[in-house]
């Protein structure tokens, strides 16, 4: 089989194209042909490491969080999938050498594998995972808040979903108004406006506003229940001036700076919650649940992707993966998706 991989940190060049024995799983692991690949952020982050030329975890790696495909084998133990079945993938390189989405085959833990329903496409699935899942557990974290979701469980809510046009951001709108949700989002300009405007958000503001904090109140008097946030540093004077009291503030990146200063005597007045939310440290449960409710989701039609739904798709093949690595990392606005075997 064809597999992409690299055996030390650096620039997408050191990702590689090489022929690869298919094996077989074992005891509670599942072969996936991957019919589509996503790449993350997470992706190129791991491959560039912290410096160029630093050994690894590994001898190599095949990197791929994220994808789409169908069951080929299962192992002992294994009863949630089965032969045949169509899936989608989560953490498939976590802790692993081998079990990445940038290949033909990918054996990986049953446990991050899950059905996907027969109306939701291999794109949709691919384009899951990581921002799906992260924007899940930033909607579920507030003290007044769900557990879980579904249809109504936010019903009554203000959710301010910070960069709206990106792929977590897309996810939480998306998820949010499933929910039953007011969903306000705030992005750069027109172009990524629209973007959140397909995705569903029914508030749709210009971070760059001088009156932005005002605008959102007008929204919400009594301010926002729940703030999904991707700028921590560059936005916490503006979540202080619009969250209410309880809500909350849950934190998935840190664009534009890792260090963040907070007015205490304000926050502890508000009784405001900051949670922090990191995918590979977040537990099985909650990843367990977060995909139950997701599937939930793409039954209902409520997860689409493309240019329509608020997330252009850029493609590549398999041979062109650093490519896809390369789009990623210089910001490309939508989901970077990989092609790697037909859809069969």
């Amino acid at each position: 089989m064809k597999s992409i991989v690299y055996s030390q940190t650096g620039d997408p060049s050191v990702l590689q194209l090489v022929d690869r024995p298919v094996t077989e799983p074992g005891a509670g692991e599942v072969r996936v042909r991957i019919v589509v690949s996503g790449v993350n952020p997470t992706d190129w982050k791991s491959r560039r490491g912290s410096a160029p030329g630093q050994e690894l975890a590994f001898e190599d790696v095949v990197p791929g969080q994220d994808g789409a495909g169908i069951v080929e084998a299962v192992g002992a133990d294994v009863q949630h999938v089965g032969v045949g079945d169509r899936v989608w993938l989560v953490l498939a390189a976590y802790q692993r050498s081998n079990s990445g989405t940038a290949q033909e085959y990918a054996v990986l833990p049953a446990e991050r594998v899950f059905l996907l329903p027969a109306n939701a496409s291999f794109d949709q699935g691919a384009s899951l995972g990581v921002p799906a899942i992260t924007a899940y557990r930033a909607l579920t974290v507030a003290e007044d808040g769900p557990r879980r979701l579904h249809p109504g469980a936010l019903a009554g809510k203000v959710v301010l979903v910070a960069g709206g046009a990106g792929a977590v951001g897309h996810a939480a709108i998306q998820l949010a108004r499933w929910a039953g949700a007011s969903v306000v989002t705030t992005v750069s300009g027109p172009a990524k406006a629209a973007l959140a405007t397909a995705a569903g958000a029914q508030h749709v503001l210009t971070y760059t506003d001088p009156d932005v904090m005002a605008q959102i109140r007008a929204i919400a008097p009594e301010g926002v229940d729940l703030i999904v946030e991707v700028a921590p540093a560059q936005n916490a004077r503006l979540d202080l001036a619009v969250i209410r009291n309880r809500g909350s503030i849950a934190v998935y990146a840190n664009n534009g700076g890792d260090q963040v200063t907070l007015d205490v005597r304000q926050h502890f007045s508000l009784n405001v919650r900051y949670q922090f939310v990191l995918l590979y440290t977040v537990g099985a449960d909650v990843i367990r649940a977060a995909a139950e409710d997701i599937t939930a989701a793409l039954v209902d039609g409520a997860l689409s992707v493309g240019e329509e739904a608020g997330l252009p798709l850029h493609r590549t093949d398999l041979a062109h993966t650093a490519d896809a690595h390369a789009l990623v990392e210089n910001g490309v606005v939508g989901k970077v998706l990989i092609d790697v075997s037909a859809g069969r």
